[in-house]
């Protein structure tokens, strides 16, 4: 991916636009950075589906665990894929419907004022080695543009929606992540 954010979309990655994100509430400051995991089915990885769920034109037909998916509407900002491929959904001056019912220090509705990055992963499996360095390349443009966002407001889908979801999960290596950030945000 080369360079960095602009105020809608990320440089280099062609769009893949989800109908499911509409305009953040007025003057609302985007400042927290939400990263999760994904897979479809559960704990398969590649194939069309994620991309499917995010334009809605998921085949529930496809598979037994799509039935159960009928009428959700859902999206991410950004989508990186095993290969540590970056798709992106919504623009960044819009909301994606990421995050749910959530709170992040006394503040609901973390989809107003965040940008939710999505890997393909899960709970059960640590993540692919080329996700990483994609993952603190798309932070870094996205902390460009939004300078509110700092490290201490980076979380999980855990962090903000506790009880209800668990991901990135355990095998998400914060510490390199992390470390990531300061070494490219230093180079």
């Amino acid at each position: 991916m080369a360079g960095g954010a602009s105020i809608n979309w990320l440089e280099g990655v062609a769009p893949c636009p989800s109908p499911n994100c509409d305009p953040r509430p007025p003057r609302t400051e985007v400042d927290l950075l939400v990263i999760h995991a994904i897979s479809l089915p559960p704990e398969q990885f590649g194939g069309p589906w994620i991309e499917a769920l995010f334009t809605n034109a998921l085949d529930h037909s496809a598979h037994p665990y799509f039935a159960a998916l009928r009428g959700v509407r859902v999206s991410a900002h950004v989508l990186i894929c095993r290969d540590g491929g970056v798709r992106q959904f919504v623009p960044f001056h819009m909301r994606a419907w990421h995050a749910g019912k959530s709170c992040f220090q006394g503040r609901a509705s973390c989809n107003d004022f965040s940008i939710g990055i999505e890997l393909e992963g899960s709970d059960q499996q640590p993540f692919d080695e080329r996700q990483y360095p994609a993952l603190a390349e798309v932070t870094l443009a996205i902390m460009r543009a939004y300078p509110r966002i700092t490290p201490t407001r980076i979380v999980g889908h855990a962090d903000i929606a506790p009880g209800r979801k668990s991901d990135p999960g355990p095998f998400f290596d914060w510490a390199r992540y992390r470390a990531m950030i300061v070494a490219r945000s230093h180079g």
